[in-house]
C-alpha cells in the first residue's frame, strides 16, 4: 500500500513543473524573439523577477497568442501581460473584455493617439508597412510605388505579399477594408487570390519569408514591415531598398478622395490581462517596457522600431513619424472588425 507513494509524489512534481511553477509572471510576446528575448532577460536581471515568456512562431504570429488568450479566459487565465507587435488584435481583446485598465507612469509622455482612453493598452515603438525592393533586379526610379503595383502585369511573377491571414498583413488587409470600403477590398483580394492561382503573384507565409525571397532574388519586390526590411539590409546584407508606399500620385499609387492613401503605421502595444495571476509583477514589467530607454533601444536594434515619442533618440535610418504620409485609420474600428475579416479572407484564400 505504501510503495506507490514516491512515484506518485514524483509525478505530482513533474506536473507542477510543467505548469510553470516558480514564475513571477507569464508574458506572451509577438515581437520577434531575437528583438525581445534579450530585453526580457535584462528585466529579470534588474528586478530579480522570473518571467515565463511565450514567444510566437512565424506562421501564426499574433493570431496564435490571441486564440490562446481567448481559450484561457474560458477556464483559468494564465497570462499576465501580452506584448503585441501590432494593435488590431489588441483592440479585439479589449472589445472582448479580456484586458484590465492600467495607466502606467512610464507612459505619461506617450501621445494620446497611441493610448487607449480607457487605458487598457498602450502603444509604443511602431513599424511601417513598406515595399522591399531588390536593387540588383530593379533600377532606382523603375520600381513599385504603391498598392496597385501588386497586380500590374509589369510585375507578373516578380512580386509578393504575405498571405493576409495573420500578423501585420491581416491588419493591413483589414485597414484596406476600412479605408477603401467593402466592395473595393473584396474585389482587390479576390484578384490577389486569382493572381496567385495563376502563378503571377507570390503569397509567402510571412513577412519574413517575403523579405528573404526578395533578398535572394526570387522576387523583385514584396510587402513587408520596416523591422524585416532593416534585418535584410543591416544583418543579412541583401541588396535591397525601402519604399514607403502610396505617397505621391502615380500609376501604382492607391488614392482615396483624390489623395494618395499613405503608409500604414502599426505600433507595438502592451497590456495587462484581466484576472492576471500576478498583477503586481505584471505592472512592473509594463512600466519597464514602456520606458523611453526601451523605445530607444528598439529603435537602435536591428528591428529599427519607430519611436512614437518625437524626442526619443534614434538612428537616422529609422526616421520619425511625419517623414512619410501616414494612412489614416481608426484603430478601434480595426480591432472590432479584424476577426470577421480574418474569416472572410480565409474563405477568399481557401484556408
Amino acid at each position: 500500500m505504501d510503495k506507490p507513494i514516491l512515484p506518485l509524489l514524483g509525478l505530482i512534481g513533474l506536473l507542477a513543473a510543467s505548469c510553470g511553477s516558480g514564475e513571477d509572471l507569464v508574458v506572451r510576446i509577438s515581437l520577434d524573439q531575437p528583438f525581445s528575448e534579450g530585453l526580457v532577460k535584462e528585466f529579470e536581471k534588474e528586478t530579480g523577477l522570473k518571467v515565463r515568456a511565450q514567444y510566437d512562431i512565424e506562421a501564426s504570429k499574433t493570431v496564435g497568442h490571441v486564440r490562446a488568450i481567448i481559450e484561457e479566459a474560458k477556464s483559468r487565465p494564465r497570462t499576465d501581460v501580452f506584448w503585441n507587435n501590432e494593435i488590431a488584435q489588441t483592440i479585439r481583446l479589449a472589445e472582448l473584455g479580456l484586458l484590465e485598465a492600467y495607466d502606467s507612469p512610464s507612459a505619461q509622455d506617450i501621445p494620446e493617439q497611441f493610448r487607449d482612453p480607457a487605458r487598457t493598452w498602450t502603444g509604443f515603438a511602431a513599424r511601417a508597412r513598406v515595399l522591399i525592393v531588390n536593387s540588383d533586379l530593379v533600377p532606382e526610379g523603375e520600381g513599385p510605388t504603391g498598392t496597385l503595383d501588386l497586380l500590374d502585369p509589369k510585375w507578373s511573377g516578380k512580386a509578393g505579399i504575405a498571405l493576409p491571414l495573420t500578423g501585420t498583413t491581416l491588419t493591413h488587409a483589414t485597414a484596406l477594408y476600412q479605408v477603401m470600403g467593402e466592395d473595393w477590398a473584396s474585389e482587390f483580394f479576390g484578384k490577389v487570390q486569382a493572381a496567385n492561382a495563376a502563378d503571377t503573384l507570390a503569397l509567402p507565409n510571412s513577412n519574413g519569408t517575403s523579405m528573404r525571397k526578395v533578398g535572394a532574388g526570387e522576387l523583385a519586390w514584396a510587402w513587408t514591415d520596416t523591422d524585416d526590411y532593416h534585418v535584410a539590409e543591416s544583418e543579412k546584407g541583401y541588396p535591397v531598398r525601402r519604399v514607403y508606399p502610396d505617397q505621391v500620385a502615380g500609376p501604382g499609387v492607391l488614392e482615396k478622395d483624390g489623395e494618395p492613401l499613405g503608409t500604414l503605421l502599426i505600433p507595438n502595444t502592451i497590456m495587462l490581462m484581466k484576472d492576471a495571476p500576478h498583477p503586481d509583477a505584471a505592472k512592473k514589467f509594463i512600466d519597464w517596457v514602456l520606458r523611453r530607454e526601451i523605445e530607444q533601444r528598439l529603435a537602435e536594434s536591428a528591428s529599427a522600431q519607430i519611436p512614437v515619442r518625437d524626442d526619443v533618440p534614434r538612428p537616422a535610418h529609422v526616421g520619425k513619424i511625419g517623414d512619410f504620409k501616414v494612412m489614416k485609420v481608426d484603430y478601434a474600428a480595426l480591432g472590432k472588425t479584424i476577426a470577421d475579416r480574418s474569416l472572410e479572407l480565409g474563405k477568399t484564400f481557401n484556408q
